[in-house]
């Protein structure tokens, strides 16, 4: 399964979190989400029917920006 990185903006608790990770998990062909708190980086495995793209479009519409 691919492996997507990203830089989730302005995470600033564990409530963020769970919701980021909630978001990306609608996404059908998702396989695991780890989302640090910390650092705001979001590491996603997938199928190769989710692009980029569509893992950014389910953050955004959670309301948090990528990088």
């Amino acid at each position: 399964m691919p492996t997507t990185t990203l830089t989730v903006v302005a995470i600033q608790s564990e409530d963020c979190m769970r919701t980021v990770m909630n978001a990306i998990q609608d996404l059908p062909g998702i396989g695991y989400v780890e989302v640090s708190p910390a650092t705001g980086e979001a590491t996603i495995e997938h199928s190769p029917l989710v692009s980029e793209a569509d893992i950014r479009g389910a953050i955004e519409d959670a309301g948090y920006a990528t990088r």
